[in-house]
């Protein structure tokens, strides 16, 4: 019976892999052909009068076909939905709203729209399928997620206090591991700090320079000329070679990282930020059960400079490849220009809007899948992350905006969280240490594009959550 063992090892495998990575649809094809082989296989074994060479054949292209069907499913994400041709795609992109209103009477309503809407009380998502904490450690099966945070030594109280927060709020319920990268290595004192609060397993990542500093194909003097006139225009990290590591890292290699590939989950955090409110529910398998791709709590409009050419590029990028961009993507939202009308006109047509990765929950099959990964390699060759100062935040959203359906999408309004000078309050008898709908000073109202995701991205099924 050994072959049928490792026959079945393999069917095993290969239904882990479609079930992991693929959609609805796909993973109920993936059953149907896994069932069917596996009852092949028992037939052989079990049979005195059936050809075991024709048998044989027919098994090993059953196999073939469900190892195929995999390496099909995973290779993109562009397969469930009719495609946009480039002239629907502009329309699409275009921005069709118009408003008489001045634009401090503009950001006033804005600021009042959202305000309303965040007093609306919530304590959790308003769905049946909440999936919470275990009594006991052993007896809970996590979702395939990481804790994830890039941090250097000199960090270590900030993180210390982040990890303390997330652990009371959140994983002392579920133990999740956690995935620490630094682009130098971490010390002694460093590693048993983290691991006196952290009740998941720990790994440590330290980067290698290719993962971790400047492509050799750029010009160095492009890049010094950057420099020099973000720091003219006070531009914040405007001349640090190490925010673009950060950006690009965070842009484009992460989730292809060795440690990363067995995870297809993250939870990205950074040191010396704020949670405030309980979370009773595993956030992973919510994301999961509820087949969402990506998941944020602020929501802010970029500075102009920052990404003067990156729709430029993506839009040469889109003209070739068309059929990478989602019918249902966040095509208003992207390209509004009532609020902040020159960072449109700045940028060619994007409206800077992007969900702040400080915080950011993610499926990294979709950073890995084929839009974005063809994407990233334009962007790499461009050179923007470093002649001018692309972030990966912006990167993101526009990636999310134009390739993933903007309804996997979701806004966790119920976790209270701050990144100074911006917060996400919610009204809820879980949360301690936040005032309900405080974002930030009001002089920051302008850069709040929370109201436009409620208007251009939010359906029924979304409000319903809320």
């Amino acid at each position: 019976m050994s072959d049928l063992h490792n026959k079945l090892r393999i069917i095993s495998h290969l239904a882990s892999m479609l079930f992991a990575r693929t959609s609805q649809r796909q993973r109920l094809m993936g059953i149907i052909v896994t069932l069917f082989v596996s009852m092949m296989l028992l037939m052989h074994h079990t049979s005195t009068s059936t050809d075991s060479g024709v048998t044989k054949s027919y098994l090993s292209n059953s196999l073939d076909k469900l190892n195929g069907f995999y390496k099909e499913t995973k290779k993109t994400y562009v397969s469930d939905y009719t495609q946009m041709t480039f002239e629907e795609i502009t329309d699409a992109l275009t921005f069709k709203h118009k408003s008489d209103k001045r634009r401090k009477e503009i950001i006033k309503d804005n600021m009042k729209h959202y305000t309303e809407f965040v007093l609306t009380k919530i304590n959790e998502p308003k769905t049946g399928n909440l999936v919470r904490g275990p009594a006991e450690k052993e007896e809970y099966v996590l979702a395939n997620a990481t804790l994830l945070v890039l941090v250097r030594n000199k960090e270590l109280d900030g993180l210390i206090k982040t990890i303390t927060q997330i652990e009371e709020k959140f994983n002392k319920k579920f133990h999740y591991p956690y995935t620490l990268i630094n682009d130098e290595a971490f010390t002694d004192n460093f590693k048993k700090k983290v691991e006196e609060v952290a009740s998941g397993k720990i790994e440590y990542v330290h980067l290698t320079p290719e993962e971790w500093g400047t492509p050799s194909h750029l010009d160095q003097k492009k890049i010094d000329r950057a420099f020099d006139m973000m720091e003219e225009q006070h531009i914040q990290y405007g001349t640090l070679l190490s925010y673009r590591h950060m950006c690009r890292f965070n842009s484009a290699t992460f989730y292809n990282l060795p440690a990363l590939k067995k995870y297809k989950w993250y939870w990205r955090f950074e040191p010396d930020t704020d949670y405030y409110c309980e979370i009773d529910y595993d956030l992973f398998k919510f994301m999961e059960d509820n087949d969402k791709t990506y998941g944020f709590t602020i929501n802010l409009y970029d500075h102009p400079i920052t990404v003067e050419t990156l729709w430029r590029v993506t839009m040469e990028f889109v003209k070739e490849h068309p059929e990478y961009v989602h019918p249902n993507g966040a095509f208003e939202w992207l390209t509004n220009d009532l609020q902040n009308p020159w960072h449109a006109l700045f940028t060619g047509g994007y409206s800077g809007c992007h969900f702040w990765s400080n915080f950011e929950i993610g499926d990294m099959d979709f950073f890995r899948a084929e839009p974005y990964t063809k994407w990233m390699e334009r962007l790499n060759e461009n050179g923007g992350f470093y002649y001018e100062r692309w972030g990966d935040a912006p990167v993101h959203s526009i990636g999310l905006g134009l390739f993933a359906d903007k309804s996997k999408v979701h806004w966790f309004r119920d976790i209270g969280y701050r990144h100074g000078p911006y917060a996400n309050c919610p009204n809820s008898d879980k949360c301690r240490g936040c005032r309900a709908t405080e974002f930030g000073p009001e002089s920051l109202y302008t850069e709040n594009c929370m109201a436009q995701w409620i208007d251009y991205s939010m359906v029924d099924k979304d409000f319903a959550l809320y």
